[in-house]
C-alpha cells in the first residue's frame, strides 16, 4: 500500500522566467490550510516566510490571491512568487565606528555601546556590529558570523570578543563551552539587597510571550553570581558574574529574585518599590542598566590569560551621579 505522504516528494514545481513556482496540490495535502500545505510542499522555507508571502498576495490558488487560513484541496493549482529576504543576502560592510579595546592577528575586543545590535536579524538587517566588523577587517567575511562568538543584547553595553580566524573562533567557542571565559557585568537593580549570592535557575523561552525568556522547568542550566558594589535607597549596584551564558540570563535571573534591572522595560513588571525622590529618575532611564565591565580568557594562539576592563559608560555614570545628588538633597 502506498503511503499518501509519498506524493509530497513527487509534486511538480515548474519555475517560470519570473521566478514563479506552479504546482498542483497533491491529495495528501487536501483539507489543509494553505500555509500548512505550503510548509509541506516547500520545506526549504520557514512557515513565517510562507505566511508573509501569502499576506503580500504572492500566492494564488486557482488564479486568485489567497489567505493564510484558506483550505486547499487535491488538484488545486497554486502559484507562488518567492520574494527574497534580507537573511538570504550576503552581509554588507558598513563604515560604523568601533571602540576597539584590543586587537591582534587573532582577536578583536570591542567596547560595544548601548543601542548597537550585534548580529543582523529581524528588523535589524543593517547597521549592526557585524556590518561594522566586515568594514574594519574585510577578512572576517571568511569567518562564520564574522568571528562573533558571544553576544550582548542591543541595549547592553560593554566588552565583547571577536575571533579574526576560524582557528581562533574554534578555540574561543571551546573556552565558552568549558566555562573558562570570565565575564563580569555591572548592573543597577531595583531594591536594596542585603547580601551577595547566586541565582541557579533554568532559563528558557517564555511559555506564552515568545520574545521573552523566563525561568522555566526544562530550561537550560543557568547560574549567575552577584555581589554588592554599592547600595542606594531603593536600588543596588551589583557586580554579576556569569557561570553560564544564556539569552537574557542576568536580566531574567534578577527579575526572578524580584530585583529587576533599572530601565529593563521587558522584564520590569509594573511600578517598583522605590523612595519617592528616585522613582521618576529610575523609571525614566532609557535602557537596561547593564554593562559588561570585565572579560578574561586564554589567548587562542599565545596561550596566556588576558584580561580587559571597560568602565561604566556615560549614561550609567550620569544616572549614579543623579542618584547620589538626589539623596544628598534630601539628607
Amino acid at each position: 500500500m502506498t503511503d499518501p505522504n509519498d506524493e509530497l516528494h513527487n509534486y511538480s514545481a515548474i519555475p517560470h522566467s519570473l521566478g514563479t513556482l506552479q504546482f498542483t496540490v497533491p491529495d495528501a495535502c487536501a483539507g489543509l490550510r494553505l500555509d500548512q500545505a505550503l510548509a509541506k510542499l516547500l520545506p526549504e522555507y520557514s512557515r513565517s516566510r510562507l505566511q508573509g508571502w501569502i499576506t503580500a498576495q504572492q500566492v494564488k490558488v486557482n488564479g486568485s490571491c489567497a489567505t493564510t487560513r484558506q483550505k486547499v484541496w487535491g488538484g488545486d493549482q497554486l502559484e507562488v512568487l518567492p520574494q527574497s529576504h534580507p537573511s538570504d543576502q550576503p552581509h554588507v560592510a558598513e563604515d560604523i565606528a568601533l571602540d576597539i579595546v584590543y586587537e591582534d592577528d587573532a582577536l578583536l575586543v570591542i567596547n560595544k555601546p548601548a543601542g548597537l545590535v550585534v548580529h543582523p536579524g529581524s528588523g535589524n538587517w543593517e547597521g549592526t556590529l557585524l556590518n561594522a566588523l566586515l568594514h574594519h577587517a574585510p577578512q572576517l567575511a571568511e569567518v562564520p558570523r564574522a568571528g562573533i562568538v558571544h553576544r550582548l543584547d542591543k541595549d547592553t553595553s560593554g566588552l565583547l570578543v571577536v575571533a579574526k580566524t576560524i582557528a581562533a573562533q574554534t578555540a574561543l567557542v571551546r573556552q565558552l563551552e568549558a566555562r573558562t571565559v570570565q565575564r563580569e557585568y555591572l548592573a543597577l537593580a531595583y531594591g536594596e539587597l542585603d547580601r551577595s549570592g547566586k541565582v541557579d535557575a533554568p532559563v528558557g523561552r517564555h511559555p506564552t510571550q515568545r520574545i521573552k525568556m523566563a525561568v522555566v522547568t526544562g530550561g537550560k542550566h543557568a547560574v549567575t553570581h552577584y555581589q554588592i558594589e554599592q547600595k542606594f535607597p531603593g536600588c543596588t549596584l551589583l557586580r554579576c558574574r556569569l557561570e553560564t551564558g544564556r539569552t537574557h540570563q542576568i536580566r531574567v535571573h534578577l527579575a526572578h529574585i524580584k530585583h529587576p534591572l533599572v530601565g529593563d522595560h521587558t522584564y520590569v513588571k509594573g511600578p517598583q518599590k522605590c523612595v519617592p525622590q528616585l522613582r521618576e529618575l529610575l523609571a525614566s532611564f532609557h535602557r537596561q542598566a547593564l554593562h559588561a565591565t570585565r572579560l578574561a580568557l586564554v589567548h587562542p594562539v599565545e596561550g596566556q590569560m588576558m584580561e580587559w576592563q571597560a568602565p561604566l559608560p556615560k549614561d550609567m555614570l550620569q544616572l549614579l551621579n543623579q542618584i547620589k545628588a538626589s539623596m544628598n538633597e534630601t539628607a
